[in-house]
């Protein structure tokens, strides 16, 4: 199964490494962009995932994730920037390494970004 959605709205999402386009090694020392079958760039986003918890619950270890994002996000991103995925999805893969051994996991992806405003406080 490939681009199974989710749904994130229970986490905190903040920025830790604003977008930037996404590049791979090009085998000869340099970088290429990564780009869609349609020549679409890719870009990606490194977000801080924290799980929301209500008044007086703690909440658990967060995660660094990586996203790829299938469109431009434009400007507006930087660290620290409270955000939601548009369209997030999940992918689980496998690599087989010549030693035998195998490497999975999961990678997430969305259409893009959206900026969360921060809740007012109630005085």
């Amino acid at each position: 199964m490939r681009d199974i959605p989710v749904v994130l709205s229970g986490y905190k999402l903040t920025v830790v490494e604003p977008p930037a386009p996404n590049t791979r090694d090009d085998g000869n020392g340099g970088q290429v962009v990564v780009t869609d079958r349609q020549g679409v760039t890719q870009f990606v986003v490194a977000l801080f995932a924290k799980l929301r918890v209500g008044p007086g619950e703690r909440a658990p270890k967060g995660e660094e994730i990586k996203v790829t994002l299938l469109t431009d996000p434009g400007l507006g991103f930087e660290e620290d920037s409270r955000v939601e995925l548009v369209d997030p999805r999940i992918n689980a893969y496998q690599i087989d390494s010549p030693d035998g051994r195998s490497i999975s996991g999961i990678s997430f992806k969305a259409m893009g970004l959206k900026p969360v405003r921060a809740p007012r406080e109630e005085k």
